[in-house]
């Protein structure tokens, strides 16, 4: 039980900090396109995007840990571990595109 209560805490984290690249990495871009006058808003709607594959990797954690665990889970049957992987993974693309769409409906870029 305690393992289950770890592993649903790594999904928050890994949930938490891909939004948290998206959002910062966006608002930090888009005062930076301010100082050097492009247009910020325009600038933080395409960083949304270019920035959620960045998300994924600080996420879960910018190693190959998570390459290898799945290495271990198909040449040496852990199951678990493919899947425990694989749920870490969908929760850091959940929260990369969470982020995404907040951005991008907060900038309101793109719509017509």
């Amino acid at each position: 039980m305690n393992m289950d209560k770890d592993f649903l805490a790594t999904l928050i984290i890994d949930f938490f900090v891909a939004f948290g690249v998206i959002i910062g990495g966006t608002i930090l871009g888009g005062i930076g396109a301010y100082l050097i006058g492009k247009p910020p808003l325009s600038i933080m709607h395409d960083l949304a995007s270019s920035l959620k594959i960045w998300a994924l990797v600080a996420a879960i954690g910018g190693t190959f840990d998570a390459i290898s665990s799945l290495e271990r889970g198909i040449f040496e049957g852990t199951h678990a571990d493919i899947f425990n992987t694989g749920l870490m993974i969908f929760a850091a693309l959940c929260g990369a595109h969470s982020g995404t769409v907040l951005i991008q409906w907060l900038t309101q870029e793109g719509m017509k």
